[in-house]
């Protein structure tokens, strides 16, 4: 087996944004685009000589490809082991506990997480590092500054590793080891939750419907749910991973899972629903005829926390990020634990978890998780639910009605401008930054600012600071609005404005969404100009 050296060149546009590098599949698939990055990656880590790797993901199109070229990069690079999911595919939670159980140097997760797939769709590159977490910025800065200057890559002349059946091959001096993507996962679940309880729900008749959306949860789901607690055959629905999710878009929520939505809110709707994304880190929770939102999830499961085993003796703090609605910070006021505010993109909770400051975490992008590993999980986060709702005996909607009224509601709801002409979204953030200082005291569409700024964060644990993380403005009646640009889209830009309305009186609990917002969302429009601006007359996603 021969390494060959390879002559390349930078190529512009490989910068890791908040998870990584996501382009475009095509892009991905051009000449030297992966090997680049990948060799950049080897660099900004150190290298990789004698180290020991996890390479798994979701299964997208391309995966059986980038992943054979990355062991053979691997191999080229002096490597000693790399332990990859079979078929290459591994969910994001999973491989961040396999690389915390092995003890290795890192991983590599081929994933654009909720993006579609196939041909025309996206793909993406992630690094994690041994704590199982994505790499911070000080690690993905050395990755980016790598990608500018490369010149060459090493990669191994070899035939394609058979990654069909668990086992140990070599590719040179390197072993490659092979392995069931979801047993040591489903171990671990058991070990949180209480798996007797959840065989009793399901054997009493409890009905649910997991919607896998075609991708890389769906194995699990059928090993754990219909295996494992004796969920009916057919709970899990779209479980089998296909490369281009089945022509669906793989997010999690009610435009893009409509299916699943149609069923709970339908006649003979299932007690409990869910949904996962492509890699399986993000989640949405449905009861009959009860959508709840991810900020109301992480809000709800800090406030049962005691009633799974993994939590029974409390939380050491809870953390969120900037956008997500502060439901969760009435939560841990009357538990009495920390509650942190950072920006989004899991790696920023990485510190708080391995500190110890905080035990779980959420994101409003249906990201939740918790110190059981460094990324967020949503199939942990459904059986979270299975768990609360065993031990309580009650529905989602009666379940929520009691949160209400016990800690206040807060009204929430993401509009998503996607697609956006870049220089468009640019200029009207860059606008409405320029005028945050003067807007204290002035009145929009009815509704009174009290204080506006640009989120940044000094990280507790380390001392680092992030700026630039999003921009807040409050009402004086209990708003919010947050405008940010996503980090993970690939074509455009998509702009995200975030709108959030406290709610306490009791009389006032059980109210549309959108309708409570209004206020709000007329105020976010004479803010910005986002309906001129964009010449959109609504979002294209709202959730």
């Amino acid at each position: 087996m021969d390494i060959l050296t390879i002559e390349t060149s930078p190529i512009d546009g490989q910068k890791p944004g908040t998870s990584g590098l996501r382009k475009k599949t095509r892009t991905f698939m051009e000449p030297h685009f992966l090997e680049n990055f990948v060799q950049s990656i080897w660099t900004g880590i150190g290298g990789v000589t004698g180290k020991t790797l996890v390479l798994g993901g979701d299964g997208r199109y391309f995966s059986d490809r980038a992943a054979q070229v990355i062991l053979r990069m691997a191999a080229a690079s002096g490597a000693a082991k790399v332990i990859v999911g079979q078929n290459a595919l591994l969910s994001t939670p999973a491989a961040s506990n396999l690389i915390r159980k092995r003890k290795t140097d890192g991983g590599i997760i081929l994933s654009a997480s909720h993006n579609p797939g196939g041909p025309d769709g996206d793909f993406g590159v992630k690094f994690n590092t041994p704590n199982g977490g994505p790499a911070a910025e000080g690690v993905t800065s050395k990755i980016h500054e790598a990608t500018k200057e490369i010149s060459t890559y090493r990669i191994m002349e070899a035939q394609d590793v058979d990654l069909s059946t668990p086992g140990t091959q070599s590719l040179g001096r390197t072993e490659i080891e092979i392995v069931d993507p979801v047993e040591d996962y489903a171990k671990l679940m058991s070990q949180i939750f209480d798996f007797d309880k959840l065989r009793a729900l399901f054997a009493g008749g409890f009905t649910m419907r997991f919607d896998a959306m075609h991708a890389v949860t769906g194995p699990y789901a059928h090993a754990i749910l219909e295996g494992m607690l004796g969920a009916p055959v057919g709970t899990v629905v779209n479980g089998t991973p296909s490369p281009d999710f089945g022509g669906g878009h793989p997010d999690p929520n009610p435009i893009w899972a409509k299916t699943l939505m149609d069923e709970m809110h339908g006649s003979d709707a299932p007690d409990f629903g869910a949904a996962s994304d492509g890699d399986g880190d993000r989640n949405m929770i449905v009861g009959r005829n009860c959508y709840v939102t991810p900020s109301d999830s992480v809000a709800v499961l800090a406030a049962n926390a005691t009633l799974v085993p993994r939590y029974s003796e409390g939380l050491a703090g809870v953390a969120r990020s900037m956008p997500t609605s502060r439901a969760l910070d009435r939560v841990a006021l009357r538990l009495d634990c920390d509650c942190y505010e950072t920006p989004t993109g899991w790696k920023f909770f990485g510190n708080l978890l391995d500190a110890g400051r905080a035990t779980l975490c959420g994101e409003e992008s249906a990201g939740t998780g918790s110190d059981h590993v460094r990324e967020k999980d949503g199939l942990w986060a459904v059986l979270f639910w299975l768990n609360i709702l065993a031990e309580r005996e009650v529905s989602v909607s009666d379940l929520m009605a009691d949160h209400w009224r016990t800690y206040g509601r807060n009204y929430y709801s993401r509009h998503d401008y996607e697609e956006v002409d870049a220089e468009v979204a640019n200029t009207l953030v860059d606008d409405l930054r320029g005028k945050l200082a003067d807007l204290p005291g002035q009145t929009f569409a009815g509704q009174t600012i009290e204080a506006a700024d640009e989120f940044a964060y000094d990280d507790p644990i380390d001392g680092s600071r992030a700026e630039a993380q999003g921009l807040r403005v409050t009402t004086t009646d209990g708003g919010r609005i947050v405008v940010r640009l996503s980090g993970t889209g690939t074509e455009g830009a998509t702009i995200r404005v975030y709108l959030e309305k406290a709610e306490t009186d009791p009389e006032k609990l059980d109210r549309d969404p959108q309708e409570a917002l209004s206020d709000i969302v007329a105020c976010a429009d004479a803010l910005t100009g986002l309906s001129k601006r964009t010449g959109r007359k609504k979002p294209d996603v709202i959730t």
